[in-house]
């Protein structure tokens, strides 16, 4: 008897899994990762909408604020990031390779620091530990995030040379991804 009870505890779990697998391999054939955004993709040509990007300040580590419109006329890769935010991280890296390979796009990584949750010292200790060399900057008064409507993390906006938006991606890029947002404000 006892026989019986083991071989069908084990058959019932087998099905178990076989079903989770299965509904695994159907949904995540749904699934799509983040992709950029930009007028075309809206219906839109670029001719027929041009998007300044929102200026604001931020802070570099000793405090001395930094506007976005001082890097106007070369491009900008913009990214929100928290290091508490898993995603976030997951991309950093890929940020950090562009940005010591390409002199001529400005990268500004933007930490999401509301005092709380996230703080100077709690995202410049990541920085470190972790030997990213692209430029971080502190958004200690969420102008930033505000201008941009960042409420989900990351989030990455591409800039053309001439201060207009391009594209961008809500939620963690790969390097691909990161790769094709360059080539966009490189043209």
């Amino acid at each position: 008897m006892k026989k019986w009870k083991f071989l069908i505890l084990v058959l019932v779990l087998a099905v178990l899994f076989v079903g989770a697998y299965v509904l695994y391999d159907k949904l995540s054939e749904n699934y799509d990762a983040p992709q950029l955004s930009s007028a075309e993709q809206q219906g839109q040509t670029s001719e027929e909408v041009s998007y300044t990007a929102p200026d604001f300040t931020v802070y570099d580590l000793e405090g001395k604020g930094v506007k976005l419109s001082d890097f106007f006329g070369k491009p900008i890769v913009l990214n929100f990031w928290a290091s508490w935010c898993p995603p976030c991280r997951s991309e950093m890296p890929d940020f950090d390779e562009k940005a010591r390979e390409l002199t001529d796009v400005q990268f500004l990584m933007v930490n999401c620091t509301d005092g709380g949750r996230e703080t100077v010292e709690t995202a410049s200790a990541y920085v470190l530990e972790q030997g990213f060399t692209f430029p971080v900057f502190y958004d200690t008064s969420m102008e930033a995030v505000m201008a941009y409507g960042a409420s989900s993390l990351p989030m990455t906006v591409f800039i053309g040379a001439d201060g207009n938006i391009v594209t961008y991606a809500v939620g963690a890029i790969d390097a691909d991804t990161l790769q094709k947002g360059i080539d966009m404000i490189l043209q």
